[in-house]
């Protein structure tokens, strides 16, 4: 009972607290930004007001009372999670920077904790969000790609280890669109030789990834290009052996027969469910 009735008078001065709390509006660089009256409070009430910021969505204040809860009681368990409620609420913010910024903060610092995982997880979800389309730079993707792979490799067993593999394949898939772009490019403007680095690229480091059968066929168009017979017909049959009834060894057939060479195996006819889902 005398427990309760403590809890009970500590929610009522963090109530107080609370409510005597204000951000004043103060002007810098990048226009108005409210910012958080500097005054020495209980570090319940900072850290208590933070998660009220976040459930109302007000992720900046938040950032900025967790911000209170590191400077003013920074050897204390509560900054340790107002640190990772920084990571949560930059991310939320979009602001993927400052939230890598505090995972690795959090990761130096506390190398140790139970909730390091979080931290290494979260750093690897904002590279993964800012990975754009393939027409652009992918350092964002390769980022992701490390750090994703260094939670599956610290963390196994986890349910971070099990999102990470998912998104570590959807970013291979990235960067295999990106190498099959840029090989392409160099097709168009006859440089097979260049393309072909491209598309081996593609099938020696991305061929679990739904470019694996172009790449192939693309290797068979360029080294028929280049005139290296041999090569092209090695390659249609690996692409045969692999994905015989893909559109692109039936390409790639028509394409190695046209220049004289042979292929043991003969296109097969589409099954419905290669119909769906294209080669």
């Amino acid at each position: 009972m005398q427990s309760a009735s403590i809890r009970r008078q500590v929610a009522a001065v963090v109530a107080v607290c609370v409510a005597s709390i204000v951000l004043s509006g103060c002007v810098g660089a990048r226009g108005r930004q409210p910012r958080l009256q500097y005054e020495e409070r209980p570090v319940e009430v900072l850290y208590s007001v933070g998660l009220q910021r976040l459930d109302q969505r007000r992720f900046q204040e938040a950032v900025q009372f967790f911000q209170e809860v590191e400077r003013q009681h920074p050897y204390s368990p509560w900054s340790r999670r107002a640190i990772l409620m920084q990571v949560y609420a930059q991310y939320q913010r979009q602001n993927y920077e400052d939230a890598i910024a505090a995972a690795d903060r959090y990761i130096q610092l506390y190398p140790g904790s139970p909730q390091v995982s979080y931290a290494y997880y979260m750093k690897g979800i904002c590279y993964f969000e800012q990975i754009v389309d393939v027409g652009r730079d992918q350092a964002a993707a390769g980022q992701a790609l490390n750090a994703l792979t260094d939670v599956m490799r610290r963390f196994p067993g986890t349910q971070y280890a099990t999102d990470a593999r998912v998104k570590i394949d959807m970013v291979n898939d990235q960067l295999a669109g990106k190498e099959m772009e840029i090989g392409r490019w160099y097709l168009r403007r006859d440089q097979p030789l260049a393309a072909v680095g491209r598309f081996r690229r593609v099938v020696e480091m991305y061929q679990t990834t739904s470019h694996t059968p172009e790449a192939l066929y693309r290797l068979v168009e360029a080294y028929v290009t280049l005139g290296l017979t041999e090569e092209a017909e090695r390659n249609a049959a690996v692409l045969g052996h692999n994905f015989p009834g893909s559109r692109w060894y039936s390409e790639a057939y028509v394409l190695v027969r046209n220049q004289g060479g042979q292929l043991d195996q003969e296109p097969q006819e589409e099954g419905w469910l290669q119909r769906l889902i294209p080669g």
